[in-house]
Order: structure tokens, then sequence, then C-alpha cells
């Protein structure tokens, strides 16, 4: 008997919305592939120990959610074959794949965004749309807003941006990242702390690390992870005036990969182990954020 079997069992006769839910979870986890004939109504009504009148409401409700597509006469249904992935799901560049992302979070009753990145620029500009769509009432106002951000803490030696030359001042190359950390950080909270006027609770914390974090991380609603490398390069960079060559990774233009946690086994697990790290740095190295001046 498997643990759905005995999770059944215990609970006595299940209702269709219950056989919906473990069908629906064998199709997202592969256990039911796509292109599968579905179990038969007999094979399932003997399984689940239920009518096959139940049966039939459970799978109507697969098929209104376009999980598996009509079978033949007295044929069972097939597991449906998804389409293919198009532009807005595959990989894309941090600065293009996350505005959307955000957007579509926003459209949920309680909001939460997690993020790990060196400054808050990136997310400052991809929640530029979504806060306006909130504010102009183009979609539903969200009853709560969560945001949580990690960013290197500002006495922390940073292994990027750093100066390319030996004789470049490190002091200025930190100090210029400092002050745009700072700036961006205080943009986000204002930005998002403008929500309370529209009667959405509120809530934004940045904290910092003691170490520049080599990946940039957006956990939203606790259902899909956007990973992406910091790649460094050399570039030139206009610091106190003058053009100096640094060692940096520009953000935005960073990949991001797309995580979600109905987009099977793997894509489950990197988001719920991607939570687990964001919270375990939260609530262990995370200090509280100082802003200079």
């Amino acid at each position: 008997m498997t643990h759905e079997q005995q999770a059944v069992a215990a609970r006595g006769k299940p209702s269709y919305g219950e056989v919906a839910d473990v069908l629906t979870d064998r199709i997202r986890t592969g256990l039911l592939r796509a292109g599968e004939r579905m179990p038969t109504q007999e094979q399932l009504a003997a399984e689940f120990g239920i009518e096959r009148r139940t049966v039939r409401q459970a799978l109507e409700l697969l098929r209104d959610a376009g999980l598996i597509t009509e079978g033949g006469k007295g044929a069972p249904a097939r597991v449906s074959v998804p389409p293919p992935r198009d532009a807005e799901e595959t990989p894309r560049t941090t600065a293009a794949a996350l505005g959307p992302r955000l957007v579509e979070a926003f459209e949920a009753p309680n909001v939460r965004v997690d993020a790990i990145c060196l400054t808050t620029e990136t997310l400052n500009q991809a929640l530029a749309e979504p806060l306006r769509r909130v504010q102009a009432r183009e979609i539903a106002t969200p009853e709560s807003v969560r945001v949580r951000v990690l960013v290197p803490a500002h006495d922390v030696k940073l292994a990027f941006p750093r100066p390319a030359e030996g004789a470049v001042d490190d002091d200025k190359v930190h100090r210029h990242w400092q002050v745009r950390r700072d700036g961006h950080g205080r943009g986000l909270l204002l930005s998002l702390e403008a929500l309370a006027t529209r009667g959405i609770d509120v809530e934004v914390t940045l904290r910092t690390l003691p170490f520049t974090p080599p990946v940039k991380l957006y956990l939203l609603n606790g259902a899909e992870a956007l990973f992406a490398y910091y790649n460094v390069h050399e570039r030139t960079e206009r610091i106190a005036g003058t053009d100096t060559r640094i060692f940096d990774a520009l953000g935005s233009d960073s990949t991001l990969f797309p995580f979600e946690s109905g987009g099977g086994r793997r894509d489950q697990a990197f988001v719920a182990q991607s939570q687990t790290w964001f919270d375990s740095l939260w609530g262990t190295l995370a200090a509280d954020v100082v802003f200079d001046g």
C-alpha cells in the first residue's frame, strides 16, 4: 500500500477533490507520464475505495485543469502532453525575466518575495511595474506584501567589485559600491512602504551578509525560485571622477533560471532547498543593515 493509499484509508472514503489532488500530484511528479493512459475508472474506484461516479467527478477536475485529455469511446483518458515552454519560461537575462514574474507574484492575495543580491538595483527596476499596477488598481490589491532582502554588509571586503589595477585605491571602489547599495536599498524601502497607503499590510526588511554572494536568488511566494550566477568581468566604471578599471558583475545581464514548485520533482526540490538556504542565512549570519549617513 502506498503512502497515498494509507493516508486515504486513514481518512475513510476520499472526496472527488481529494482524489483529483492525488492524481494531480502523480502527474506533476511524473508518476503518470505525459501521453500515458490513465488508469481506468474501475481501477481507480477499486484503489481509492469509492464509487465510479466519484472517480468521474475527479477526472472532470483534471480535464478542466488541462491535465488529461478525453479518451475515445470506452477508452481511458490520457495524461496531456504539455506544450513547449515559450520564451517567457526559458532562461533569459535577469532584467528581462524578473519583471513579468513579479507581476504574476503580485496577483496573489499574500505576496512574499525573498532575495539575495549584491545591491537591490535590478529588484527595484523589476518591481516598478507590479507596484504601478497595484497603485493604478489594474490588478487586485494584495492583502499583504512581505519582502526580505539580503545584501553584503558595508564593512565586508568584497570579492567584486574590486580594482583591476594595483594602483587603484580599493577604498574608492568599495565606497562607490556602498553608495549604490545604500541608495537602492533606501529606494526599495520607500517604494514598497508606499503600498501601505492602499491599506496593504506591508513589511520590508533588509539585512546583511558577511560575504559576497556569488549568485543572485529570488524566491516568489514560496512557489518559485529564480537563480542566476554573477559573471565577473573587467570593465571601466566612472568612480570619483576617474575612469577606473574594475572587476565587477552586471546583475541585470545575468541569465536567470526559473524553477517552479509545480514543475516536477527537481524543480520542487530546488525551490524547497533554495528557501531553506535563504531562511538559514536569514536566521544565523544575517545582521541588521547599516546605511551610511
